[in-house]
């Protein structure tokens, strides 16, 4: 498997939240780096990353409802959106 550099991660994936309604106790992987298929959750392809830094990072809840996803990454609350996707909109005009 070829590695890519670890430059200008974590890739945006969307710049807006996914919001997905989460069974109760069932484990979710939130893709950290951006590189996943499956946005907002993890396939794995940070292993392509040099030095492997980022992982997925797993959450679980108590009961069924609905989680609006961070998909840029950048959240200050992750894995859950806290609008910081409309900072990067905006440096990004």
């Amino acid at each position: 498997m070829e590695l890519i550099p670890n430059e200008n991660f974590p890739i945006i994936a969307a710049c807006n939240p996914k919001t997905i309604k989460v069974e109760a106790g069932k484990i979710y992987s939130w893709c950290t780096c951006g590189l996943s298929e499956k946005q907002p959750f993890c396939d794995g392809s940070h292993k392509k990353i040099e030095g492997m830094p980022y992982r997925s990072m797993k959450v679980q809840f108590e009961k069924e409802t609905e989680i609006a996803f961070c998909q840029c990454k950048h959240s200050k609350t992750p894995p859950f959106c806290d609008g910081s996707h409309r900072s990067i909109k905006e440096n990004n005009k």
